[in-house]
């Protein structure tokens, strides 16, 4: 096996966890290894000479045309799940492609210098996309890495014959020309940053398959329908919104339907609102608005519903006689992480402290005039 050099592991997020690492007895041998490029584009190859690969390990696989330099990310059974997901065919003349060997530090020298040339090679294609009125937008280049391909990466709105910016391009910069036509949601993962929960996005840290949001996932969590809080750095739905639908989606099977009119003897009430998480109901005298509300848990408004079924009444929709229906408290940790959450208490601490040295010194000065007085008292009058 080819020695590794310096450069092999890079400490790089990975793009899927291997949960199966611990798990020897499940490992399978698998000739096909996941290998990562810039961002989150990632492909699948052949290891035809039987190399000892590992997660991080930076390899020379085979390009089109020339070679290209990624990292692996996943080795074994989970390459076969993931290929399985994404319906990779073998038959497909991309399954062919091999793995070379692992990277040496030549190698390693035309990658970087391949690099170093991408974002001066993205401000002037931009500059030339525009001379040529294109409607479009550059939004990042990758080179391969042998430096003989780069990858243009575009946005717009329609279709583009950018048949001339190809020549030009090609005449520019010297190398071998591939466009290719991504959305917002590729374009906010290539170029990366921080959600407002403080962590990378999803998108460029580990998610490579987008879905569709609607505003129907946000009405399932009760969230307010503010574009500006729902809206990600893609100003598209956030991907996240769909991570927990499917539980809310779940819990609703426990809340009763918003149709239902709760009857009591003294009034009826309405649906007003639902903690789906908690079961918690909200009900209220009136259609229109929060009136008399009453909020009550998923459990007593089905026990009233079938008690209205039956022909019945409670006399009041809250529990009988000795039973109270309390919302469970949660905690709110925003303010704990406050930068002025220690100025109040610092302010109170500072002024008990001014309050007792005043104390303080007046209970001296007071002792220091009585023994003054004691001793003008104690003196022989002349």
């Amino acid at each position: 096996m080819a020695n590794k050099c310096d450069n092999c592991r890079q400490n790089k997020p990975q793009m899927v966890y291997d949960w199966l690492e611990d798990a020897p007895e499940l490992l399978q041998e698998f000739p096909y290894v996941e290998v990562q490029f810039k961002n989150t584009r990632k492909g699948y190859y052949l290891n035809s000479e039987g190399l000892e690969l590992h997660k991080g390990d930076m390899v020379v696989v085979e390009g089109n045309p020339g070679a290209d330099i990624g990292e692996v990310t996943l080795t074994g059974y989970l390459v076969r799940l993931q290929m399985k997901k994404y319906n990779y065919h073998f038959d497909d003349p991309d399954a062919t492609k091999k793995v070379y060997r692992l990277v040496k530090p030549a190698d390693m020298e035309r990658y970087y210098e391949a690099k170093a040339k991408e974002h001066d090679t993205m401000i002037r294609s931009r500059q030339i996309s525009q001379d040529l009125g294109l409607e479009m937008k550059i939004g990042d280049v990758e080179y391969q890495g042998d430096g003989q391909k780069a990858i243009f990466y575009y946005i717009a709105d329609g279709r583009v014959d950018f048949r001339q910016l190809i020549k030009v391009l090609a005449d520019v910069f010297k190398v071998r020309i591939e466009m290719k036509q991504i959305g917002a949601r590729q374009e906010a993962g290539r170029i990366g940053g921080i959600g407002p929960c403080g962590r990378e996005l999803c998108c460029a840290k580990w998610l490579t398959k987008f879905q569709s949001v609607g505003t129907a996932a946000a009405r399932f969590q009760d969230l307010s329908l503010n574009p500006q809080k729902l809206a990600g750095q893609c100003a598209k739905l956030k991907c996240c919104l769909n991570y927990e639908v499917d539980c809310y989606m779940e819990a609703m099977h426990d809340i009763p339907n918003r149709e239902i009119v709760l009857q009591t003897l003294d009034s009826d009430y309405f649906f007003f609102k639902a903690d789906t998480l908690a079961r918690m109901v909200t009900y209220s005298t009136s259609k229109d608005g929060p009136y008399n509300t009453v909020t009550i848990s998923a459990q007593r408004a089905f026990e009233v519903y079938g008690m209205n079924k039956r022909g019945m009444k409670p006399e009041r929709l809250a529990s009988g006689e000795g039973e109270v229906d309390q919302r469970p408290e949660f905690t709110d940790g925003v303010g704990d992480e406050a930068l002025n959450r220690f100025d109040r208490s610092r302010r109170r601490n500072h002024g008990n402290r001014n309050r007792n040295r005043d104390r303080n010194r007046g209970e001296r000065n007071g002792e220091r005039n009585e023994r003054r007085q004691e001793h003008n008292n104690d003196k022989p009058q002349q």
